[in-house]
């Protein structure tokens, strides 16, 4: 007998879940369920694909034997089994990095921490809340020895030899005071029906059944075995002999999720191509969105054969919310992972069910603003990695995507997202382009200079502070066939010109003159600016050369190499009073700590922090001196 000690992770985890998931104890039949439908799923592929596994007897059933008496309940499977290792690194291991990430973002408020294990999925350690000892024997498809690993869930596990006739998993549940309740039929059978009912193997439950003897005139109990599911696909029947709580059950069944998803879609195609697909969008984010590691949430089946749910070209990535199903019957039963990334008829599924997701979208965002309020919520963020990575979507995205604006603003004051169309709607008739602005959070873009004018003129400007909305957008031209413009940019001010401005600039020709000899190489230009009103400078970004902002970031992502030497281009208020005094100071040094103090503000108030501080403060200091 081999005696382990859990890992920390699984030791923090196995504490959570007792401690806050007490509402939830049901989910532990749920967990041990799915995981021999699992091993189940992976038997049968390997048997259809696999000439090593052919010869193997599959007789694939879910087996429950429940002891009232004794409180024991086992979970019985005929799929692909574990030996001595697998034990080990399934049972005794967290390995995804994920894993660790989700238990550092736990507050220690049951409530809150319940529902983001809710998200994560708690499997078969869920078992522990209704537990005080667990047993599993199993025995690996094609290996003659059997292992059983014992624990009580606080001090480690034991693995030691043992025996079972077949290939297999048997999970034997000694339930403690909170979970006897589970050591009922009438119980466990509900269960089954609320999670399990459309797990597409058969369960079968063996019982002490209670019968009236006629004979003997009383009740009787008689040891008896039935199936207590369903067993079909449920993507596989018409959608009108379905109802929602089938969905839902269903969904809660394949995520792990206990929480009602937002929306389904299901969708049946017939003709040169036939497949199933039945996606889902869970109500909330799934806890590894955003993660590189993130587990894909759509199982791939030909012909109801399970073939993986761990392909990433399932579907492109942006769209890594979604939970489901693709059932094809033109793919071949041993198609390889290597062959799906290249298969055409994978490939038009794809394609088909990207449109039909976003034609889905579309109409709910439509017809239900609030329930896609709630989508935006969540997903927003993925909807821009589309428009940056899936050019050939691209125009549908946008109608999808929602941006903050200086007038989206919601019925109680506070910013509110609005859509492309909707601020095309509002577009001045003169207005030549739909501006934007980037580089920081959303208070301080909506107090930049830049955006002085544009308040002025009554025009509004997209305020788009995400991290990754400069990426994003910097490569997107039009909507429809109207420009987006940064107001970043040195060109934006050119739609702004009035009549008077080339006078302005005219007059302040050589004061721009002596502020750029001042600054040096330090900016790209010195000049004349239209776009501010209360501001005396601001900084742009010439046409072609990265924000400062950008290069902020793209430093921080280590990849400042890359990046040329950037010089923004300073703009001045040629109608603020310290630009007007200024052009008429004449001594070298004051117009030189001006310049400086008028770039060094600008980028201060763009977020963008000062090479040298010090100097700064001398140069502040001096001019203070002179105006006291």
């Amino acid at each position: 007998m081999s005696k382990r000690e859990f890992q920390t992770e699984v030791n923090q985890l196995l504490q959570l879940i007792i401690h806050s998931l007490y509402s939830h104890q049901e989910i532990f039949l749920r967990e041990l369920v799915s995981n021999a439908s699992d091993a189940l799923d992976k038997l049968k592929y390997l048997t259809l694909t696999e000439d090593a596994y052919k010869s193997l007897a599959f007789d694939p059933r879910i087996d429950l034997d429940l002891d009232e008496e004794h409180h024991t309940l086992s979970i019985a499977d005929t799929g692909i089994g574990m030996n001595d290792e697998d034990l080990v690194a399934h049972l005794g291991t967290i390995a995804r990095s994920g894993t660790k990430n989700f238990l550092s973002k736990l507050s220690g408020d049951a409530k809150r921490d319940s529902n983001l294990i809710g998200q994560f999925g708690v499997g078969f350690y869920s078992v522990f809340m209704v537990a005080d000892r667990v047993e599993v024997i199993s025995r690996k498809a094609g290996e003659e020895k059997a292992w059983r690993w014992t624990s009580d869930g606080k001090s480690g596990f034991e693995i030691e030899a043992a025996e079972r006739d077949k290939h297999g998993t048997t999970v034997i549940v000694y339930f403690n005071e909170e979970g006897k309740e589970y050591a009922s039929s009438w119980k466990i059978k509900d269960v089954i029906k609320k999670y399990s009912n459309h797990i597409a193997f058969p369960i079968h439950m063996t019982y002490d059944k209670s019968e009236w003897d006629e004979g003997e005139k009383k009740s009787i109990k008689k040891n008896t075995t039935e199936q207590i599911n369903s067993a079909n696909a449920l993507w596989k029947r018409s959608k009108s002999e379905l109802k929602d709580e089938d969905y839902k059950e269903f969904y809660k069944t394949l995520s792990g999720d206990w929480e009602e998803p937002l929306v389904w879609f299901h969708t049946k195609a017939e003709g040169t191509m036939e497949y199933t697909t039945l996606f889902f969008i869970p109500s909330k984010q799934p806890f590894d969105l955003f993660q590189a590691d993130f587990k894909p949430g759509v199982k791939l089946y030909v012909k109801r054969v399970f073939i993986t749910d761990d392909d990433k070209e399932l579907l492109p990535t942006w769209m890594r919310f979604l939970r489901g199903v693709i059932d094809s019957e033109d793919l071949p039963l041993n198609v390889s992972r290597e062959i799906l990334q290249q298969n055409k008829v994978l490939s038009a599924i794809k394609t088909a069910s990207v449109k039909k997701v976003l034609s889905e979208l579309q109409t709910i965002a439509t017809n239900n603003p609030e329930q896609y309020g709630k989508f935006i919520e969540n997903y927003n963020r993925l909807l821009k990695e589309g428009l940056y990575s899936d050019f050939a979507n691209r125009e549908a995205l946008l109608e999808l995507v929602r941006v903050k604006s200086t007038k989206a603003v919601g019925e109680d004051g506070t910013a509110s997202f609005t859509s492309f169309a909707e601020v095309k709607d509002r577009m001045q008739s003169e207005q030549k382009a739909i501006y934007y602005i980037t580089g920081g959070a959303s208070g301080q873009l909506r107090n930049s200079p830049l955006l002085e004018i544009y308040k002025k003129k009554d025009i509004e400007v997209l305020i788009l502070d995400d991290e990754i909305d400069e990426i994003v957008f910097s490569g997107i031209e039009k909507y429809k066939d109207i420009e987006l413009k940064s107001v970043n940019r040195a060109s934006a001010g050119e739609d702004l010109k009035e009549e008077g401005d080339k006078k302005k600039e005219k007059e302040v020709k050589p004061l721009l003159e002596k502020l750029k000899k001042a600054l040096g190489d330090s900016v790209k230009d010195v000049r004349s600016s239209v776009r501010l009103a209360d501001s005396p400078s601001c900084i742009v970004a010439d046409e072609d050369d990265p924000t400062l902002k950008m290069a902020q970031m793209m430093k921080a992502m280590g990849q400042a190499g890359n990046m040329p030497t950037l010089k923004p281009i300073l703009e001045v208020n040629p109608d603020h009073d310290i630009v007007k005094r200024l052009a008429n100071i004449t001594d070298d040094d004051q117009i030189a700590d001006a310049a400086w103090l008028l770039l060094d503000q600008a980028l201060l108030i763009e977020g963008v922090p000062l090479e040298d501080p010090a100097k700064f403060v001398q140069r502040l200091n001096r001019v203070l001196g002179r105006a006291i």
